[in-house]
């Protein structure tokens, strides 16, 4: 699809991205929103401030010239961040906003050594790589509309309950404003949640992790409340739905979306390790094994910085304990006198390796983990010191997809 001299100067340009990659990013992303604020409306503002998303596009688009003349390569990436855009209303008319400002940025940062030839064969590319995602995200938004129960974009779901899960967790259970029914939805997956928040100019939307097994008639989203620490601002969506969303009000939902799902295939023991929030696809992966794979063996293992803010506790050591083939064990960072004296907890710290082997019959599971990223750079690294095969680790980061390096 592209001639040799393309792909060559393509390639070319890899050293540069490698070094340039997140300044270009930068100032793509203030270019596309001076001249299109709009797209504010859909971009995530606290990533963009954090510079996750620019990060990302980086690694995005080195990865893309790195592998430009087989992007079948890439092809797990390209479908990670096709679910994301379909999930948050992507179109194919945004492409050509993207490219043109890509292109822009790549000569505004680079200036003369961006020649006209590079600049050419970069637009050529893009186009082939924005024909890529258009196509794959196609065939997604069929499918997500096509389904039972299915829908195009956003629906509107009534908040039917609302819990308490931890000083700083709260669940939503979501059902659907029309009656009608709801698609179905593989454990790991996640929903966009699309808000007007009183006082803000943009639209905001964040995507949450499905809490609780698929089959339900509802939802369940659990989201942690963000709050300011230190420079770091309190999060605007997670403290309005925590202080203000009430049971009656009503959310605007994307169908379900997401790759990193549970293999109900595989029938090897499964660990699901999380930290913090990261707990809530392992709960909707715990709840459908204990369903469906009632003879699986499965290690739950959860770490929190205490007994307060540790969620869902209860409901798992309720599974253990009708279910004989689930284990679960806590580990807590900063334990209070009060998780001391009730013994809450397995072991104090962070989970490390020799723990894991100690909890952990065989390295011969699944391993899917969901948490902070050092947590999970942590896991990661204890994992493949162990040397457990890497076809074997599956992990989701909350936002921007980034590396564990």
């Amino acid at each position: 699809m592209l001639n040799q001299k393309t792909i060559d100067i393509i390639k070319s340009t890899v050293p540069v991205l490698e070094v340039h990659g997140t300044t270009i990013t930068k100032h793509f992303y203030k270019r596309m929103f001076a001249s299109h604020p709009e797209l504010l409306n859909i971009f995530n503002h606290a990533n963009q401030k954090q510079g996750r998303q620019q990060t990302a596009l980086a690694n995005a688009v080195y990865a893309a010239a790195l592998y430009i003349d087989k992007l079948e390569t890439i092809l797990p990436v390209v479908k990670q961040i096709a679910h994301k855009h379909r999930s948050l209303g992507i179109k194919p008319e945004h492409y050509p906003i993207v490219g043109e400002n890509l292109l822009a940025a790549i000569k505004e940062v680079l200036g003369d050594a961006a020649t006209d030839e590079i600049i050419q064969a970069w637009a050529e590319a893009y186009g082939v790589i924005a024909d890529v995602f258009i196509s794959v995200e196609a065939e997604m938004y069929d499918q997500a509309e096509g389904q039972a129960g299915g829908w195009a974009d956003f629906r509107e779901f009534i908040v039917q309950r609302k819990v308490k899960e931890s000083d700083v967790i709260t669940s939503f259970y979501l059902v659907p404003a029309d009656g009608k029914a709801i698609a179905s939805y593989e454990p790991g997956q996640y929903i966009s949640v699309k808000l007007d928040i009183p006082g803000e100019e943009n639209t905001h939307i964040r995507q949450y992790s499905l809490s609780d097994a698929p089959g339900n008639p509802y939802y369940r989203i659990s989201v942690k409340r963000e709050d300011a620490i230190g420079d770091k601002p309190a999060g605007k969506v997670s403290v309005y739905l925590s202080e203000d969303i009430r049971e009656g009000d009503t959310l605007r939902i994307s169908a379900p979306a997401g790759d990193f799902t549970l293999d109900q295939q595989d029938d090897r023991p499964v660990v699901l390790i999380s930290g913090g929030v990261g707990l809530t696809p392992m709960m909707s992966m715990l709840k459908t094994l204990v369903k469906t794979s009632p003879t699986r063996p499965v290690t739950f293992i959860h770490a929190a910085q205490n007994g307060n803010v540790h969620a869902m506790r209860k409901a798992v050591e309720e599974l253990a304990a009708e279910h004989s083939q689930v284990k679960a064990f806590w580990c807590y960072e900063k334990p209070t006198e009060q998780d001391r004296a009730a013994h809450a907890f397995h072991k104090e710290g962070y989970i490390d390796l020799p723990w894991l082997q100690s909890i952990v019959a065989d390295k011969n599971a699944n391993f899917y983990f969901c948490g902070p990223v050092p947590f999970m750079t942590a896991i990661n690294r204890a994992l493949k010191e162990w040397g457990v095969d890497a076809a074997d680790i599956h992990f989701e980061f909350f936002g921007p997809a980034g590396t564990l390096d």
